[in-house]
């Protein structure tokens, strides 16, 4: 994601003009025993520019591993993902991505985390100060620039890694259950936070949660995996508009996509379905 080689890519005329493709992905990790297990194989998606994207599926079934091939972090065993018709083999700018915890860095302040990107690509840092501020702000943290990270609670820090994974301007924002750590109430004032960003920025969004009715609350298109090795059982497009109101969470609708994807989850899996809260 930062430190990207943007060098490092192949061309492929066919896809040209795609955003985010993943072609027949396969990927199979060795065990210490010298066995094999497989997270997924001959994998497809098509991702669109400024969507906001949301994968479900059962514990395991790959969808951590998925995001960071599609950033680049981690390479597949077959297959391939594109990057607007162009293969990646590496970490891109154009990437910014959220993990589970903050990963903050304990010794540098709020704002030199958000700053931590501009220092890895080479860039100057004068020139990004001010842009570090102005999304400290939008994301209710001003006053707290210089505070460290252990002055902060968990909805705060997680703030403060989604503006590191804005400062350098990605194109896509990939998020590997950013709120799974947090209280129900902070989870829920966090979703809120990022639908506000999301509507200002339009990013293309990527997020991977364990919550149906969170994914039904931010999704643009839901995407429903399989047990591993993972497939994709169904991908279900949310036809609620934005900006999304509290009010729509009570609608008949809203619950027969939370209830339809808990089954689909269920059926495949052949076990009980993840969170629906």
């Amino acid at each position: 994601m930062h430190g990207a080689r943007d060098d490092k890519l192949e061309k492929s005329p066919q896809l040209s003009g795609d955003f985010i493709r993943v072609v027949g992905a396969s990927k199979i990790y060795q065990t210490q025993d010298g066995g094999e297990v497989e997270a997924f194989t001959n994998f497809n998606l098509e991702i669109r520019e400024n969507e906001f994207l949301v994968l479900v599926g059962p514990s395991g079934c790959g969808k951590s591993t998925l995001l960071k091939m599609i950033v680049g972090l981690l390479p597949l065993t077959s297959g391939a993902i594109y990057f607007q018709g162009k293969k990646v083999l590496s970490p891109r700018t154009e990437f910014g991505m959220v993990f589970q915890e903050a990963t903050l860095l304990p010794w540098r302040s709020v704002r030199e985390n958000v700053m931590l990107p501009i220092e890895i690509l080479g860039k100057t840092d004068k020139d990004y100060r001010a842009e570090a501020d102005r999304l400290l702000a939008l994301v209710g943290l001003t006053g707290f620039e210089s505070k460290m990270p252990y002055e902060l609670s968990g909805g705060m820090q997680q703030r403060c890694a989604i503006c590191r994974a804005l400062i350098h301007d990605p194109r896509v924002l990939v998020m590997d259950e950013p709120f799974g750590a947090l209280d129900a109430m902070t989870r829920e004032e966090m979703g809120h936070e990022l639908l506000r960003i999301w509507q200002r920025h339009r990013k293309t969004v990527v997020f991977v949660t364990h919550s149906i009715r969170e994914a039904v609350w931010l999704a643009d298109r839901v995407v429903v995996m399989t047990a591993r090795p993972a497939k994709i059982a169904d991908i279900v497009e949310i036809s609620f508009g934005r900006p999304r109101t509290e009010k729509m969470q009570f609608l008949p609708e809203f619950g027969d996509y939370v209830q339809s994807i808990s089954e689909t989850i269920a059926g495949r899996s052949g076990k009980a379905v993840l969170c629906q809260d």
